[in-house]
């Protein structure tokens, strides 16, 4: 069964290395993986109407119609959850308790090695 990432990212840029680095990944279940992106946390909603169909969030914490620790807070009460991966700016070590408080499974410093998004994305994919 091919794995679905859903990447809430605002800006196109990062959405852009996201994909290139999937497409250029050596494991091939990342590889492989099923990329859904959305912009806002309005449309990253509408994507998990079907939580069951996602199997990991790369969640920007910065987005244009709020925090996403308020998404991951949501994801944290879904009976069977996605694996949450925050992806911030911040390096504050009050930012990352925040996030793993509110249900992130792990924690990405932007910027960050593409290795880096690949390893932590298999470790949360389901085997």
């Amino acid at each position: 069964m091919t794995a679905r990432i859903l990447l809430v990212e605002d800006e196109e840029l990062n959405r852009v290395l996201v994909r290139a680095v999937l497409a250029r990944a050596d494991d091939p279940d990342v590889r492989d993986a099923r990329l859904v992106e959305a912009g806002t946390l309005a449309a990253a909603r509408d994507e998990l109407r079907h939580p069951d169909q996602i199997d990991v969030v790369l969640l920007d914490m910065n987005l244009p119609d709020g925090s996403g620790l308020d998404l991951a807070t949501e994801i944290a009460d879904i009976e069977e959850k996605p694996k949450v991966i925050a992806l911030t700016a911040s390096v504050l070590p009050s930012d990352r308790a925040a996030a793993l408080e509110a249900g992130c499974d792990g924690f990405l410093d932007k910027p960050y090695a593409a290795a880096d998004l690949v390893t932590v994305i298999a470790t949360h994919l389901p085997h």
